[in-house]
């Protein structure tokens, strides 16, 4: 991950080429294949040590490969075990599965560099992973133990004490170039191909792809520092385009989960991105870093709701939404709602007597939930306390066990529980709120008569997006419905099972005529235990995307609302998080600073990181977007451009653009396009047509943007044509539709 160079350097550590090639564990003729002009680099005494240590590695694939697979048949054969031991052995089935597959698409280009110590004699090869050969020599570091460091770490002003330092190129299996750094007098010798070019800038200007792929081999220092930060509390990673925040977070993710096991048990890692674009270009980064146990969403997978929702057209409607009081007062209003006793009481029959429950029972009864239980699961608490208390005022001498189930089917008695505390949908909870003032006033009494009545809809489950937060919210705080039910049956399943297991103990216990009477022991609670758990009763499944999580990582976090942000942090009680955003990117306007922002919604007090070079982003692009951005927010944080692509940007009439296309799609074999802003576009191969919206966290060589002047006015319209600028890493193409003049001039939007 070269940090931001990191997305756009994708093919120089692992890139399109070497992911399209099927691995060869195989040691090929040579590793080292450099094209004509670098045959000096090939020399064997630069090159024959690594041919040596790629054998070695090639042979230690080939063997774990083969150990892996004869372990996990092994597992797979076992016999079927139950509770704890079946959940073992699906965990390590998991693990060694998850490993195989990384070893088995893994070829050589497993290997990122090597670095040379002042106090080690052999050279230390950095790995995507950690690799030992048969006799445990140590072949490879994992890029993210403390070992690595250094590789990524180290500068002239504070070597750490390496001595010098190579990274690779890899190209279809093969080290299509290599580049040695020293660090001092000691590095400059026959092994040490020196060149003035590095690693990281040698890979800026490589074609994209579909997918972002890992850029290990060339990480930054700054960027290290942030991948290797510890996951207690919020760090907030901060930058303008091409910084390489993204790059960095899912990095930082795979670091995470190696250096803290912790994070595992706790419910893994979960990825929040911006749009469905987004997941797709990301989708290979993890699993090629060895993780593909953490979870990639957006917002709107958070709610069943969100697939169907659209935008809200009303910008008040939004803003009253939005906020953090909707979500935590109007809900929880709501619900309570739901949740008041009956102050009547109820007389109680059952075939042994007819017993009376009073106001003050009810009230008793409602106050029995545990705190923080759900509503539609707290009614069977409610319902519990009830048959306790009018089991008390049974007479003595009643058959409790006989009068508990009788009491629980009672229809008297469940009716009074169902109007009294219903099960209720989120979705309907929330539909209430748009549909009956009365209702809403209650619940959100801060709002005035004109907003309630704004807020009323003809169909109020006609979703938009701020409405997802409300759902959300809601759902959490009732339940599931169909849950309850389902775990109310399974409670009465579990004790028909504990009842007939009861009476074949019984019957063991009383046949049996040993000695020392061996039955006997099945009294005990252990084995109890172990012969009610027959693996066919497991409660209801908990939503995958619920959480807790024990890190999760919010990428374009500029955009979200305050109701957003409560969507996040309700599934990270622990406030681990991994903030990445762009203040001058935030479409809506981000006044406040990320500790402002980030303590109001109840995130805490954030650790900051800033990233200000841009390594994506040609600087004859960023000549016209940063004025773009400026006349909206003077205080923007733009980038600096470390790279020029020789090519300026053009200004064309709207006619031009398929032979735009034609023309660079001809003339690269390799590459991708995003027009932005022309809807009549389809996407095809190469070419992605995209609203400006949508472009956030993506990249292409070549972007065309159509009639930005018409995208908008204000910080929305300026972010907009900012955002879809800066994607472009090698030329930008501005299209307008007003005539000659409009061409000449550049348009409104982006000036000449």
């Amino acid at each position: 991950m070269t940090t931001p160079a990191a997305r756009t350097q994708d093919t120089a550590a692992h890139g399109p080429d070497t992911a399209a090639a099927a691995p060869d564990h195989r040691i090929p003729a040579g590793v080292f294949r450099l094209p004509g002009h670098l045959t000096a680099k090939a020399d064997p005494a630069l090159v024959a040590g690594d041919e040596g240590h790629f054998a070695d590695i090639a042979a230690a694939l080939e063997r774990s490969v083969a150990e892996l697979t004869h372990r996990l048949a092994a597992e797979r054969r076992a016999p079927a075990r139950s509770g704890s031991q079946a959940l073992d052995r699906d965990e390590e089935i998991h693990r060694l599965t998850a490993r195989l597959r990384l070893l088995r698409r893994s070829g050589l280009d497993l290997c990122l560099g090597r670095m040379v110590r002042s106090d080690e004699p052999e050279p230390v090869y950095v790995g995507r992973i950690g690799l030992t050969d048969g006799t445990g020599r140590r072949l490879l570091v994992d890029w993210r133990a403390p070992a690595a460091e250094p590789f990524f770490a180290a500068t002239h002003a504070h070597p750490m004490g390496l001595v010098s330092r190579r990274r690779y190129r890899w190209t279809r299996g093969g080290i299509s170039d290599y580049w040695d750094e020293v660090f001092g007098p000691e590095g400059v010798t026959g092994t040490a191909a020196l060149d003035d070019h590095s690693a990281f800038l040698a890979g800026l200007g490589r074609s994209r792809t579909a997918r972002m792929q890992d850029v290990l081999a060339t990480i930054q220092t700054d960027q290290d520092a942030v991948i290797r930060a510890g996951s207690r509390g919020v760090l907030v990673v901060d930058g303008g385009p091409g910084t390489g925040k993204t790059v960095v977070a899912l990095h930082r993710c795979a670091h995470l989960l190696y250096r803290e096991p912790r994070l595992v048990r706790d419910g893994g890692v979960l990825v929040v991105g911006p749009h469905r674009p987004y997941l797709g270009y990301v989708a290979d980064v993890l699993p090629g870093l060895g993780e593909d146990g953490v979870r990639l969403c957006t917002l709107r997978d958070l709610v069943a709701e969100g697939a169907a929702a659209v935008a809200e057209d009303d910008p008040e409607v939004a803003r009253l939404k939005s906020s953090a009081a909707m979500v935590r007062g109007a809900v929880e209003a709501a619900v309570r709602f739901h949740e008041e006793p009956p102050v009547t009481g109820l007389v109680v029959e059952t075939d042994w007597d007819e017993v009376r429950l009073t106001g003050q029972d009810w009230a008793r009864a409602f106050d029995a939930p545990d705190p923080g239980t759900p509503h539609n699961t707290a009614r069977e608490q409610v319902l519990d306390e009830l048959v306790e208390i009018l089991l008390e005022r049974h007479r003595p001498g009643v058959p409790a066990e006989a009068v508990r189930a009788a009491l629980r089917r009672n229809p008297e008695l469940l009716g009074a529980l169902r109007r009294a505390w219903p099960l209720v949908e989120a979705a309907d909870l929330v539909a209430d709120l748009w549909s009956v003032p009365a209702y809403l006033r209650r619940c959100a009494s801060w709002l005035d008569a004109e907003q309630v009545q704004r807020l009323q809809r003809p169909d109020p489950q006609r979703w938009t997006l701020p409405d997802l937060p409300l759902l959300d919210a809601a759902r959490q705080r009732l339940g599931d419905p169909a849950a309850a039910r389902h775990e109310r049956r399974w409670r009465a399943e579990a004790a028909v099972r504990a009842a007939s297991m009861a009476a074949v103990v019984d019957h063991l216990i009383e046949s049996d005529d040993s000695e020392m009477a061996v039955m006997s022991m099945l009294r005990g609670q252990d084995l109890q235990q172990v012969l009610a758990d027959d693996g066919t009763g497991t409660g209801p499944d908990p939503d995958g995307l619920a959480g807790p999580f024990g890190h999760v990582v919010v990428d374009e976090a500029q955009e979200l609302t305050d109701a957003e942000w409560q969507m996040v942090l309700s599934r990270c009680p622990s406030r681990s998080l991994t903030v990445v955003g762009d203040r001058a990117q935030a479409r809506h306007g981000f006044l406040e600073s990320w500790q402002e922002r980030l303590t109001r919604v109840g995130a805490g007090s954030p650790r900051s990181a800033s990233l200000r070079i841009n390594y994506r982003t040609p600087r004859e692009v960023m000549v016209l977007a940063e004025p773009v951005i400026r006349a909206v927010l003077p205080d923007a944080g733009v980038p600096t451009s470390v790279r020029s692509s020789g090519r300026p940007v053009v200004h064309a009439a709207a006619t031009e653009l398929t032979a735009t296309l034609d023309e660079w799609l001809g003339s690269h074999a390799e590459g991708t396009v995003c027009v932005v802003g022309d809807p009549a576009v389809r996407s095809t191969g190469r070419v992605r047509s995209l609203p400006p919206q949508l472009c956030k966290g993506l990249e292409f060589d070549l972007v065309v943007l159509v009639d930005p002047d018409r995208w908008g006015t204000g910080v929305e319209g300026a972010v907009d044509r900012y955002v879809a600028m800066t994607r472009a890493t090698q030329h930008l193409v501005v299209l307008h539709s007003g005539g000659p003049e409009a061409v000449r001039s550049g348009g409104t939007g982006v000036a000449r």
